[in-house]
């Protein structure tokens, strides 16, 4: 018993020096005592060497490490809290590279000690994005098949699976293609891949990012480093802290314009010595670095390698100009003040998209997709005898069996597929989540059967359905025989870019000369055509824009660009519903009809009221001449004045534009509100009467501190122009506020094909 109280003395003494930080002290005991090795003294379970990696105390975890392995205890190292985390689960988690490298030098074998979620602290370091941690445990692993045994959790998430989850854990995902190039093709226990999860990512590429003008410029002017692959740790770890920076933060962009120029020496120097050999320069847009000879493995590559910004702009032997246009650029970004927070927001999307599209190239390079025997990392039995002739299903699904430990149970995976920003229903992936499965040892003898039930969707479908046109001409590009794909509703890529309204994507199919005339003839499952997809109103609208006659109107201009886009006769005239496309079109789009004439007429009348007021005041102001007129002749006083021309022109403009404006209004309210309206009619209306009563405001305004100028203008002189500023502030704020609605309005109808509207999606 003496023992016992000693030991709980010890306990009490060590937790109370953990928690004030006397860390010394901590040393000290553990030097003496090798009883409280092996001590639980937090309500976790945690025991000292937990609190010390907790708290980041490289230097006190070094002397404990030490102090363990002197006294041969290292199987104090393995124990682990009430979640069964080890202190080098913990240390991976932080990312503390230090504290992993001691930890595991002591006893590599702790790399692959599981956690009660089956995960290993390499799998942490990795699922927290953090590269370095991963690539010391990587290199302190015994071989690269134990790397590929801790990469794996029970529910069939690998390494590579979070890497490419986290949007900026892409570098990280770039360098685990390279060192365990066979997670390419491991899917987890819903079927998906690294590929399909880079598929639900459309902000990751530039097709699915909005730029402005200003922003756009900016953009193209930034110049991205390519990702390149770690050879050596050490080096790594040397050129990491080299790179540290050691500057003010104000200095980064004059240290970014001097790497600028650097880079554009060398540009200049080495093209004289690369002209028969294509430079790829930039993996956003590679078409610029194509070379005149596309022969050999570099031409094919640099053949395939199209990036996100579509299609160039400039010869390819005009590069060297660019560099130096991006080099101009740069001061001059600098002078106009955007050098710092701004150019750096720009340059992180930049860099996503680019090392994104590597990231693609590198999957695509490796993946066994669309080979025969590919089985996704662990095959399960299926009967030929289940599979449907029209149903392409390249992949199975794993039984997210771990490759050391027999896993019993079954857990939902922390990474989902459902993003805000993509429309992908993720349960058609799989709707088998591996509770059929039976085997879960390495040798996998026992396979168990996929019920005919069970249907995924493919990267390329997933791509089309959110829009990232480089991943659908890249797959396209890779293996032609992708086109074949189709969903379990029969929906391939076309029928699913049109039926969530990707313009880009189909216009893309539509320019791809392996398309073949069935693939536009293909119909689903319902019997519906492209066309018949194109007049559904689903739930996926990606041209939000404010009111409801607009979006009308661009849901007729997206059939109608549908369906001039190819011959008639390759739609299907009627589904199995026998009913046609215009019959679809109509039926789904009752409630937007009644939506959009209502939000007309409510429009219009609240117009109708300011209009009217304008005219009340233009009349009234236009028949009173300021300074009054000669009685003898009838002219006014003030005509030789600049101000009063000013006036009266103004308040003639003022009068007929208000009138104009409620005639139009009015004209509204008494239309029909039937579908074709909505095409040209009503929108042309309400864009003519938007105008009238914008200028008929602007001139009423005039006209008033034009007369106002002829009372006051010996008084107020140059103070009289301030005060207008200020009196027509209420007036600049309305306008502001319609004129989202008035840019809005130019922009659908002038457009012939809808755009895609970005507000719809949140950043």
């Amino acid at each position: 018993m003496a023992t016992g109280i000693d030991i709980d003395q010890l306990k009490k003494g060590l937790f109370k020096s953990a928690m004030k930080g006397k860390w010394n002290e901590v040393v000290e005991n553990y030097g003496k005592d090798d009883r409280i090795h092996e001590a639980r003294i937090t309500r976790s379970g945690g025991t000292a060497l937990h609190i010390a990696v907790s708290d980041g105390q490289e230097e006190i975890v070094e002397d404990l490490v030490r102090i363990i392995h002197e006294k041969q205890q290292l199987k104090v190292l393995k124990i682990g809290d009430e979640r069964g985390s080890t202190p080098l689960h913990i240390a991976a988690g932080l990312g503390n590279v230090s504290m992993c490298k001691c930890i595991a030098t002591a006893d590599p074998r702790l790399i692959g000690e599981r956690n009660h979620e089956n995960e290993t602290p390499f799998f942490l370091a990795a699922r927290h994005g953090h590269k370095d941690a991963f690539l010391c445990l990587h290199y302190l692993c015994a071989s690269v098949d134990d790397g590929y045994n801790y990469s794996r959790r029970k529910n069939g998430e690998t390494i590579l699976h979070y890497a490419i989850s986290g949007y900026y854990f892409v570098d990280l995902a770039f360098q685990i293609i390279h060192l365990y190039e066979k997670l390419v093709n491991f899917v987890n226990e819903r079927g998906v891949s690294p590929l399909h999860l880079l598929a639900t990512k459309p902000n990751a590429f530039r097709s699915g990012s909005h730029l402005g003008l200003c922003t756009g410029i900016i953009y193209h002017c930034i110049s991205v480093d390519k990702l390149q692959e770690e050879t050596s740790y050490d080096q790594h770890l040397f050129t990491t802290i080299k790179k540290q920076t050691n500057y003010p933060e104000n200095y980064e962009t004059c240290l970014n314009f001097i790497r600028l120029l650097k880079t554009m020496v060398i540009v200049l120097f080495n093209r004289g010595n690369t002209k028969k050999e294509p430079t790829p320069r930039d993996a956003e847009d590679p078409e610029r670095s194509k070379g005149n000879d596309g022969t050999g493995d570099q031409g094919e590559e640099s053949r395939h390698n199209i990036g996100a910004q579509g299609h160039q702009f400039f010869p390819p032997n005009y590069g060297t100009c660019f560099e130096f246009v991006k080099l101009v650029s740069k001061p001059m970004l600098v002078i106009l003040g955007l050098g710092s927070t701004k150019i750096r927001k720009i340059r992180d999307e930049k860099q996503k998209h680019t090392w994104s599209v590597q990231i693609l190239d590198e999957l695509l390079r490796r993946t066994s997709l669309y080979e025969y025997d590919y089985v996704g990392g662990k095959p399960l039995r299926r009967p030929s005898s289940q599979v449907e002739e029209d149903e392409t299903i390249p992949y199975a699904i794993v039984d997210g069996g771990d490759t050391d430990a027999d896993l019993e149970g079954d857990q939902q995976p922390d990474t989902s597929l459902t993003d805000h920003n993509v429309v992908t229903d993720t349960h058609k992936l799989s709707r088998n989540n591996g509770k059929n499965s039976e085997d879960r040892n390495e040798g996998g003898k026992t396979g168990s059967t996929i019920p005919d039930t069970v249907k995924r969707e493919t990267p390329i479908l997933i791509a089309a359905k959110n829009g990232i046109t480089e991943i659908v001409e890249k797959i396209l590009k890779s293996f032609p025989v992708a086109i074949l794909d189709m969903n379990s509703e029969k929906k391939n890529v076309m029928l699913l870019a049109v039926e969530n309204r990707q313009r880009h994507v189909y216009q893309l199919l539509l320019k791809t000369a392996i398309i073949q005339e069935t693939v536009f003839r293909k119909v689903d499952d319902q019997g519906n055509s492209a066309l018949h997809l194109a007049a559904t109103l689903g739930d996926h609208k990606p041209w939000l824009i404010p009111g409801a006659a607009l979006q009308m109107q661009w849901e007729l201009k997206w059939y109608e660009f549908v369906r001039d886009s190819m011959p008639f006769h390759f739609f299907v005239r009627y589904n199995d519903q026998n009913k046609s496309a215009k019959d679809v079109f109509t039926e789904t789009h009752k409630k937007l009809v009644q939506a959009g004439g209502q939000w007309l007429t409510q429009t219009s009348e609240a117009c109708t009221v300011m209009a009217a007021l304008i005219a009340t005041v233009a009349f009234t102001s236009s028949s009173n001449v300021p300074g009054g007129v000669n009685g003898e002749t009838g002219d006014p006083n003030l005509k030789d004045q600049l101000a009063f021309n000013v006036f009266a022109f103004s308040s003639l403009v003022a009068l007929s534009f208000s009138m104009t404006a409620l005639v139009v209004f009015f004209a509204i309210k008494t239309s029909r509100f039937q579908e074709q309206d909505f095409r040209k009619d009503l929108p042309e209306k309400l864009l003519l009467g938007l105008t009238s009563l914008f200028v008929s405001i602007a001139s009423m305004m005039i006209s008033f501190w034009a007369g106002h100028f002829l009372v006051v203008r010996d008084k107020l002189k140059s103070a009289a122009f301030p005060v207008y500023a200020v009196t027509c502030l209420p007036v600049t704020l309305f306008a502001i506020a319609r004129f989202p609605l008035y840019y809005y309005l130019i922009w659908a109808i002038f457009k012939k094909v809808p755009q895609r509207s970005y507000q719809s999606i949140p950043p």
